[in-house]
């Protein structure tokens, strides 16, 4: 079965906890510094955050002024260290909502190729925005000195949003990444020297499946060069300088991230394409999930009353708000097709 038990469910649990323990101090909890993403981001690592806190670890979270879901009142037991950013709260929000619909909008189309020039300006602003907050993390003397002597044990970070490693090398201290995927696997491959053959491995976002004829083979290995070509052109250069200019020598960001001690990837191998691997990738699908609680009424009586086809469960992410009109009719539509029953129901 490709669910976990809630026995395998605490052996996961119990190792991630040991492979972010080896690096206290014997005997006695450690401090965790996190840098974290925003929105879904947020909300897997949050839930590792409270585990790690159950243990009796301290967790302190570095945290933008311009963050939106990243909320200090809402976070019992994580502690949070708030800097000041030239972003504010609106043109962050403003972004993301953009990103969202520009991705949306071309939900259709059936390759990389076609998809993210597209979607292309909306990530190198991506670029631009985080490059900012970091710069005004690591440039803030005052909380640099304070986490300096705050004597941090590891930093937990998301390379979805780079800075945590560059925080992580001014500090002196280790740093694990916590992540799903990202595009193309760049940062997987080139960060972490994760082995990607395109020959049978689809390419992240390719929406190929792991059954390729040649021409599909082809499609992949273009949809690979694309990635590797933007990155470095629009992506990798901007982040070369201001990593080399922090540190004060010349250096890259994947050579900074290539110091992770490791990667939790938020996902199940059985679930993934065969690929290679390394000793540091460790798959840990599930680890932020809670055990489940009793349903509200109005959807136990939803469920009750579903008939021998059940109920489908349709999870959506944390932007909903910025879905368009079209689109929600198009998955009414097919949902509608669907012998099982299909509800809305009020969060």
């Amino acid at each position: 079965m490709l669910h976990l038990t809630k026995m395998s469910m605490k052996w996961i649990s119990a190792l991630l906890l040991l492979q972010l323990g080896c690096y206290f101090s014997f005997g006695s909890c450690g401090k965790v510094l996190v840098w974290s993403m925003e929105y879904s981001h947020w909300m897997t690592m949050k839930n590792i955050l409270e585990e790690l806190i159950q243990r009796a670890h301290e967790v302190i979270v570095l945290r933008p002024s311009s963050f939106i879901f990243v909320d200090v009142n809402s976070s019992s037991g994580i502690k949070f260290e708030t800097f000041p950013t030239s972003l504010n709260n609106s043109e962050l929000e403003e972004y993301f909502n953009q990103w969202v619909t520009n991705s949306m909008s071309v939900g259709s189309i059936d390759t990389c190729l076609a998809y993210y020039p597209v979607v292309e300006d909306i990530m190198r602003e991506y670029s631009v925005i985080w490059g900012n907050i970091c710069k005004d993390a690591v440039s803030n003397k005052k909380l640099m000195t304070k986490l300096q002597e705050s004597r941090f044990d590891v930093l937990l970070a998301d390379p979805v949003a780079p800075c945590g490693e560059l925080v992580a090398e001014l500090l002196k201290i280790p740093f694990v990444y916590s992540v799903r995927f990202t595009p193309g696997f760049q940062v997987e491959k080139h960060g972490g020297g994760l082995l990607v053959p395109p020959s049978y491995v689809p390419i992240i976002m390719s929406r190929l499946s792991g059954q390729m004829s040649f021409i599909e083979r082809v499609k992949n290995m273009i949809c690979m060069l694309y990635f590797d070509f933007w990155f470095e052109f629009y992506d990798e250069k901007l982040w070369n300088e201001l990593y080399s200019e922090v540190l004060g020598r010349p250096t890259t960001i994947y050579k900074t991230m290539g110091k992770a001690e490791m990667w939790l990837v938020r996902s199940y191998w059985d679930l993934e394409f065969p690929r290679p691997s390394l000793p540091n990738f460790d798959f840990v699908g599930g680890l932020h999930c809670k055990p489940a609680k009793p349903l509200p009424k109005e959807v136990e009586d939803f469920v009750q009353t579903s008939g021998e086809h059940g109920i489908v469960v349709f999870s959506l992410g944390s932007m909903i708000s910025s879905m368009t009109e079209e689109r929600a009719n198009m998955i009414a539509s097919a949902l509608a097709q669907i012998p099982q029953k299909v509800g809305k129901v009020s969060h």
